[in-house]
């Protein structure tokens, strides 16, 4: 039987445009984009110019502090631009798909060596982060353990047993569990909800997580199984993305396909598509926004930690959720703090809506409120699963106090960890940006 580990603390939203568990269609669209940005901690080196014909796993672009940490095209088809921002940064690479699907074929594995190398050349690596830092993992360095989770109860967040990790993606992911067990001295361990119906390879550990999220996050999990101290490393990766790795596998060949969850409030139909990481979201939002004259907030991921990406965006690469929800630049409420809010989303008291029996909730983008200085005590212990006192980790990160830093647990934190701290954030702090920025000048000062 899996061990049980239960959570007391975090934060569970009910917001309409659940999708309905029903796969619509699968998207193909004539281009998708391959958005360095996503990749945190790496420089990115370009090897492809406009007019290069690419297959199914051609190198696109690798990382320069690291030249065998591949990434590599979702199709096959046409480089059709690289586009540049200030300082020649690398903004997004446009492949045209011809819809051929050619692929670029990989040789199978059979020791610790060689499914490292296939990861680096097939584009897998970059799906594996590490902590400390929250970044692409090291390929020289070896973790102490690693740790998938199998379940995401963010608001509105797909469910993984429908159709996410069944069928042949399950042979894959315990495929995929299999090979990264190869390459840790350490263990694996799979965080799973209760009830879960995934298994696990023999060597691989089961652990059931009860609680509200961020129970799902992979660093709250390694936090409540083996916590990580300091020169130790150890990797996170979801689920989803070991089912990629399985394929790769299992057939030879890159499919980085996947079962997305689209909702939200201004979605009129929520369900399931499958589409590929790149896609632009016009493809998959088309002909399924509810009529209306106000502006949208577009969110590839979740309310909580995704990225606002607009309708000209495309999905993230470690994504399989789609939001859309009111803007809200275009309400003006006349003393709105002062009146009842039977329909507010919050989780203060000074509203009616906080006493009102569940119900889904409408919430748009605006913060109800100022950037201010934390004022509030214990406000974030309420939602935040880790022995680690979130107010004073914080206030180490803006001074940059290192040693500070260390002392509260700066190593086995990640941003997305402090994203229901940053909803009940009374001072209306971006905590998530905060400890990015904290992470990273970090990790600078390290290196």
């Amino acid at each position: 039987m899996a061990n049980v580990v239960r959570l007391k603390r975090g934060l569970n939203l009910r917001l309409e445009g659940t999708a309905v568990p029903n796969v619509e269609k699968t998207i193909v669209s004539d281009t998708v984009a391959i958005v360095p940005d996503n990749f945190h901690g790496i420089v990115p080196k370009v090897i492809v110019k406009p007019g290069d014909a690419v297959k199914v796993g051609s190198a696109v672009m690798y990382d320069k502090n690291h030249p065998e940490v591949q990434f590599v095209s979702p199709v096959s088809g046409e480089v059709v631009a690289v586009e540049r921002g200030e300082r020649r940064k690398v903004m997004k690479i446009v492949i045209k798909n011809d819809r051929k699907d050619e692929a670029v074929t990989f040789e199978k594995t059979s020791s610790a060596a060689e499914v490292k190398q296939l990861f680096l050349q097939a584009g897998m690596w970059g799906f594996i982060k590490q902590r400390p830092y929250d970044v692409i993992a090291d390929p020289t360095v070896e973790p102490r353990d690693i740790f998938v989770t199998a379940f995401d109860n963010a608001p509105l967040a797909p469910v993984y047993a429908y159709e996410m990790l069944a069928g042949e993606d399950a042979k894959a992911l315990a495929k995929g569990l299999e090979a990264l067990a190869m390459l840790t001295q350490g263990k694996v361990y799979v965080g799973v909800e209760p009830e879960s119906k995934v298994t696990v390879p023999a060597g691989v550990e089961l652990v059931t997580f009860k609680g509200n999220f961020p129970a799902c996050n992979a660093g709250v999990q390694a936090h409540n199984i083996a916590p990580v101290n300091k020169g130790e490393t150890v990797w996170t990766i979801n689920a989803l993305d070991v089912v990629l790795m399985g394929r790769l596998l299992l057939n030879g060949r890159v499919d980085m396909m996947r079962t997305v969850a689209v909702s939200g409030s201004e979605v009129a139909k929520p369900a399931y598509v499958r589409a590929l990481p790149g896609t632009p979201m016009a493809d998959i939002l088309k002909d399924n926004l509810v009529k209306a004259d106000y502006a949208r907030r577009v969110i590839s991921g979740n309310v909580f930690t995704g990225v606002n990406v607009s309708i000209e965006g495309y999905l993230g690469v470690y994504h399989s959720h789609v939001t859309v929800i009111p803007e809200g630049n275009d309400t003006h409420e006349f003393l709105g703090w002062a009146m009842p809010g039977c329909k507010v989303l919050t989780t203060s008291r000074t509203f009616v809506s906080r006493w009102l029996p569940g119900s889904n909730r409408k919430p748009d983008a605006r913060l109800h409120g100022g950037e201010r200085a934390i004022i509030m005590s214990e406000e974030y212990d309420r939602v935040f699963p880790m022995d680690i006192l979130p107010e004073y980790l914080v206030k180490a990160i803006i001074a940059f106090d290192i040693d500070r830093m260390e002392q509260l647990g700066i190593y086995e934190v990640a941003p997305e960890d402090f994203a229901a701290c940053e909803f009940v954030d009374t001072s209306k702090l971006p905590l998530q940006e905060i400890v990015r920025k904290g992470l990273d000048a970090l990790r600078k000062e390290m290196n």
